[in-house]
């Protein structure tokens, strides 16, 4: 059973390394054979698989400039989620998602992120082009 101090570490540093794109953070939390899944039609969608693939991902998401605020850290007895509401503005693209990020732990690490959408086709509009 991973306990809530370790679920709170690894969402509070997930969230730090995510907001400041520190690829070097993520890879203190994050499993070798990570994986990433996010709903969608667009350049973030799909699977990214192993923690090369999903730094990048990282990196590509932050490439476009959006913010996101952490609203809850949800926990089960073994894993967490996080309630976030993601927002952003590239010309005259408007993002505003809240999503649920579930992130499986095993070992005290991260070993899958799993992305759940409000907007999926907002998300799909937002992302479809290079920032």
């Amino acid at each position: 059973m991973t306990t809530e101090r370790t679920k709170q570490y690894l969402a509070a540093t997930f969230l730090r390394a995510l907001a400041t794109g520190d690829r070097s953070l993520l890879r203190t939390i994050l499993d070798p054979q990570v994986t990433w899944t996010l709903p969608g039609e667009n350049r973030i969608s799909g699977t990214a698989c192993g923690l090369t693939a999903v730094l990048d991902h990282v990196e590509l998401i932050t490439g476009y400039g959006i913010t996101i605020t952490p609203l809850h850290v949800l926990v089960s007895r073994d894993n967490m989620a996080l309630n976030l509401h993601n927002t952003g503005r590239r010309g005259a693209l408007v993002l505003d998602q809240h999503l649920a990020t579930v992130c499986t732990i095993h070992d005290d690490r991260i070993v899958a992120i799993e992305t759940y959408l409000s907007d999926v086709e907002g998300m799909n509009a937002f992302f479809a082009d290079l920032p």
